[in-house]
């Protein structure tokens, strides 16, 4: 297992991001989701916890298959999710119980990460403390306006160094944006990633936590870039918008599902609100090095692709 800390600021409150993030995610999955690829939203429904109080349980599918790169394209089936279940109790998250967050092919592979929110500028320490990390683990600053992003997923009307806030007056980010910015907070994940694969546990999992890294980085910088957009949206009206837009969704993707009830408990005494799940992954079209097959290797020809269920309505539709 592999484990990681992400520290991402933003200039932004903690409260304001509450409605920031369920606005951006219900947006970004509609915008990348198309007929029989996208995220289908299983379940968004109020749950108590016994120790963090209510909160919000979210099941989605993120159907990948054509999405996926070739090389990654040639080793999956057909029919290829990733199942994510999510327990937000806003400024506390889980995103994957043990075995929540899954290939639904891969057994082996799984990635449980916990977050915390916290106005701050991402100096707060040991923030998880947590029995189930043993020894020091990598932490490392996400830069939203300063580090990288896969050149397919770079925006320039999404760039946090030229976007200026109508609304709100802020940015352009500077460098050094992190130590002057007010407001500011802080996104904590604890990130930890399993493949029980002997021979590429080591190398998967690396490779699994730059894709993370690049999710985080892309989502984070769009909650800023839309802000104008969500700004001064009660959580009523956001739940709203993500429920139609979670709907609207479903049916681009062409999936068969029961209306989706989005609602909200009452808050505890402390602050609360809930995160949604991370964008669809951004995956590149490169191969790494250790699963590029040999160049010297025959090809074998492919079986013809099956129909997907969208396409044979379409074909009954038009005998």
């Amino acid at each position: 297992m592999l484990i990681k800390e992400y520290r991402i600021c933003m200039p932004l409150t903690t409260e304001e991001y509450r409605v920031g993030q369920l606005y951006t995610i219900s947006k970004h999955s509609h915008q990348e989701s198309e007929k029989g690829e996208g995220v289908e939203v299983v379940k968004n429904e109020p749950h108590e916890d016994p120790v963090h109080g209510p909160g919000q349980f979210t099941e989605k599918r993120v159907h990948l298959s054509s999405k996926l790169p070739s090389w990654a394209r040639a080793v999956t089936p057909r029919i290829f999710y990733i199942t994510e279940k999510a327990w937000n109790y806003y400024p506390y998250t889980i995103t994957a119980d043990g075995h929540s967050l899954q290939c639904s092919f891969l057994p082996k592979f799984s990635i449980y990460i916990e977050t915390k929110y916290e106005d701050n500028c991402g100096d707060s320490e040991n923030i998880f403390h947590s029995d189930k990390i043993l020894g020091d683990h990598e932490v490392s600053f996400l830069d939203i306006a300063f580090d990288e992003i896969p050149e397919r997923y770079y925006r320039s009307l999404e760039d946090p160094r030229f976007f200026s806030s109508a609304k709100t007056g802020r940015g352009p980010l500077r460098e050094g944006w992190r130590q002057h910015t007010k407001p500011i907070m802080c996104s904590y994940k604890l990130v930890s990633v399993k493949f029980e694969v002997w021979g590429l546990q080591t190398r998967v999992e690396q490779f699994v936590h730059k894709v993370i890294r690049d999710i985080l980085l892309i989502g984070h910088r769009q909650a800023f870039a839309w802000v104008d957009e969500w700004c001064g949206m009660t959580m009523e009206e956001v739940r709203r918008y993500e429920r139609e837009t979670q709907e609207a969704t479903n049916e681009l993707i062409g999936l068969v599902a029961p209306t989706i009830s989005v609602s909200e408990v009452g808050q505890p005494t402390a602050t609360h609100s809930a995160p949604a799940s991370a964008p669809s992954t951004p995956l590149g079209d490169e191969a790494p090095d250790f699963l590029t097959p040999p160049k010297n290797r025959p090809r074998k020809k492919s079986a013809p692709e099956t129909l997907t269920l969208p396409a044979l309505r379409e074909r009954a539709g038009a005998e």
